[in-house]
């Protein structure tokens, strides 16, 4: 393994904020190497063409498992890994937040858990083989404040609120595991707030202007969680101003 660089893994890096993060990383100076993960591979500039190694995935074990053969087989410590897929609403599969407990819809329930928590831990399952126990790895998943049962007191949204609850307990698990076999790992989940992209514009227009974040502002913020964090063997649940949410 060369010591002397450095890995980021972005999952998400074509979304609102994983971009948002991709284009932050591109100037930290201690990451030699981003491996940029998504769908649909962007039009790169020409910084990215020397910094970031593009791979298509979808949401096939296979291709997961591919896309970390072959990071591993870069055989770069992994310093910072960030999930930042989510889903609260879609057209093309006709979800929307529930009102009310008889919105509830199986399907939709399905698509929901499947991409804001059981992707992320699969993707975890696969990628702990590529950490080292002599190596830092911060590892940051985008969750919610809305998953917080103890914050819970308006109700509704029940998918998206009980997917991003289920990802807490999940990465929980994973990061008492990791105080054992990776004593240098930090698990975060990370709260952006109410950010500007597709997954939030449908409900901004009660947001006040000074709630509602750029990308490139929670960017900055999740970037200096990551650096900063050191491992302590716990989950972090922590919002963009880096504040603790209750569980």
């Amino acid at each position: 393994m060369n010591q002397s660089k450095a890995a980021a893994i972005i999952i998400g890096a074509n979304g609102g904020i994983g971009s948002a993060i991709l284009k932050r990383m591109q100037s930290d100076r201690s990451i030699t190497t981003i491996f940029a993960l998504s769908r649909n591979e962007p039009q790169r500039n020409e910084s990215q063409k020397t910094k970031t190694e593009w791979l298509q995935t979808d949401a096939k074990l296979s291709s997961i498992q591919a896309c970390c053969k072959q990071i591993a087989d870069s055989h770069i410590p992994i310093r910072y890994i960030v999930i930042a897929s989510g889903l609260l609403h879609s057209k093309e599969l006709n979800i929307k937040p529930e009102k009310r407990i008889e919105d509830i819809n199986y399907e939709s329930l399905h698509s929901v858990f499947e991409t804001n928590t059981f992707m992320p831990i699969v993707w975890l399952k696969e990628l702990t083989g590529l950490l080292n126990k002599n190596s830092a790895t911060t590892i940051a998943v985008l969750s919610a404040r809305v998953g917080s049962i103890k914050d819970n007191r308006l109700g509704g949204w029940y998918s998206y609120r009980a997917s991003k609850a289920a990802l807490n307990m999940l990465l929980k698990n994973a990061s008492i595991e990791y105080s054992r076999r990776f004593p240098k790992a930090k698990v975060i989940s990370f709260h952006p707030g109410t950010t500007d992209t597709e997954l939030s514009k449908p409900y901004q227009a009660g947001v006040p202007e000074e709630k509602l974040f750029k990308t490139d502002f929670v960017a900055d913020r999740l970037h200096q969680l990551l650096v900063e964090s050191k491992a302590d063997g716990k989950l972090s649940f922590k919002d963009w101003n880096n504040m603790d949410i209750e569980w």
